[in-house]
């Protein structure tokens, strides 16, 4: 019994035991399939860039965005630098903001964010329609009924006060917006705004934009413009009507 005992344990030791064979095998196997995903990452032809899908242009094209995102077809896709591709993109004029996304299996996808007229700015006997940056759009001969005209001193891009008069634009109730004939910002701290039927809202500065857009909505409401009317929101919290 003796022998017979000590045989089945032996031979139960080595069934419980681990097999040296099997664990090579499992490493050899999970090696491979390390090296099967890096391989179809970067060495294999069916992850590489074959397409740049373009979204949200309209006044610049699609081309000219595939162009400034700079990535070659045949790229692996893993290895495009997305920022990069969008910093490019987002140094177009036109171009507010981008987003480069890789979309699998072989497609680099560019979303853009196109900037907007927002004011018009006098330039001789044309007028310059630029966003909220001061940045040129688009020119036009005659005047454009859907974007108020500003006035300001210096350069007009990155100017603080196109930013104050764009911030007014964004905020105030679009039947105010349609009503403004011009937004003198040459002082930034004492902007006016001068509307069709002849009245005037004293604006101040370009602080609390839209305090100020919120408590013109009641004064309008309660005092209807009129020609010589005055609506000075300056201090929020002394506002009054004259």
């Amino acid at each position: 019994m003796g022998a017979d005992q000590a045989g089945n344990d032996a031979a139960t030791a080595r069934r419980g035991g681990s097999d040296p064979w099997k664990a090579t095998f499992t490493v050899l196997l999970v090696v491979s399939l390390v090296c099967a995903v890096v391989w179809l990452l970067l060495g294999s032809r069916l992850l590489v860039v074959r397409d740049v899908a373009v979204t949200g242009t309209d006044r610049i094209s699609a081309a000219e965005v595939e162009a400034a995102v700079s990535v070659n077809t045949g790229t692996p896709l893993i290895r495009v630098d997305l920022d990069a591709g969008r910093d490019r993109v987002e140094g177009l004029d036109l171009v507010e903001s981008a987003t480069v996304k890789r979309g699998w299996p072989a497609t680099l996808k560019v979303e853009v964010v196109e900037r907007r007229p927002l004011l018009a700015i006098a330039v001789g006997e044309e007028y310059r329609l630029v966003d909220g940056d001061g940045v040129r759009i688009e020119d036009s001969t005659s005047r454009p009924g859907t974007h108020p005209l500003v006035s300001v001193t210096g350069e007009v891009e990155d100017n603080e006060a196109v930013r104050a008069a764009a911030d007014i634009v964004r905020e105030a109730p679009d039947s105010f917006v349609a009503q403004i004939q011009l937004i003198d910002a040459k002082d930034p701290d004492a902007i006016k705004i001068e509307l069709g039927d002849g009245s005037l809202v004293e604006w101040g500065d370009a602080e609390h934009t839209a305090d100020k857009s919120g408590i013109l909505r009641v004064l309008m409401r309660e005092h209807p413009t009129a020609e010589g009317r005055v609506y000075d929101v300056g201090t929020p919290d002394l506002a009054m009507v004259r």
